[in-house]
């Protein structure tokens, strides 16, 4: 018996790591290579492809296909139908393989909003925040808040989740943070 869950309806292939706790729901497929961590959950139809590696604590939405070449750390949310490429110029007849892929890195705690989509080649800071719709195009500060296409940062997320609207303590939790070339860091 499993320490993890697989609805009936999925496919998991050979070779696949899946940490105990997680939930894998309706018409999912995982592909060889594929690591998922402890405590996960994968909604309804999402594909994670061959070697993608998904850090413990992660919540992917329905309709999320992470495809070869990324990474995420712990404690990452997936809404709804985003979107990943790993290829940044495909050709249906110059197929590349995977020799070709772009690495994506989500660090720990990102959140990537319902149907944005992240272009391959880049690295999602700790605790940013993609908005719905959002296109991301480069690489994106820890804690960023980033909307609009193409995604720019029109300010600064906690670790909570709430918005720094003054300054750069938070009001729900009273974190408070500097600015650094990273993005922010909370003061000690």
């Amino acid at each position: 018996m499993s320490d993890y869950f697989v609805h009936p309806t999925s496919i998991v292939d050979n070779d696949v790591e899946i940490g105990e706790g997680t939930k894998i729901w309706h018409f999912s497929h995982i592909q060889s290579g594929a690591r998922i961590g402890k405590h996960c959950s994968l909604g309804q139809n999402v594909n994670v492809s061959n070697n993608v590696t998904i850090g413990d604590g992660c919540k992917l939405q329905n309709n999320v296909s992470l495809y070869e070449g990324l990474e995420a750390e712990n404690d990452v949310f997936f809404g709804p139908s985003c979107v990943f490429t790993n290829d940044l110029t495909p050709r249906a007849r110059y197929p590349k393989g995977h020799v070709a892929y772009k690495k994506t890195l989500i660090k720990e705690g990102a959140t990537i909003g319902a149907n944005a989509t992240i272009v391959c080649g880049h690295t999602i800071g700790k605790w940013a925040m993609i908005g719905a719709g959002a296109v991301v195009t480069s690489n994106v500060l820890d804690h960023a808040l980033m909307l609009g296409v193409p995604a720019r940062k029109t300010g600064w997320a906690c670790e909570c989740g709430e918005l720094l609207k003054n300054g750069l303590t938070c009001t729900k939790c009273g974190r408070q943070y500097i600015e650094i070339e990273e993005g922010l860091e909370e003061k000690e």
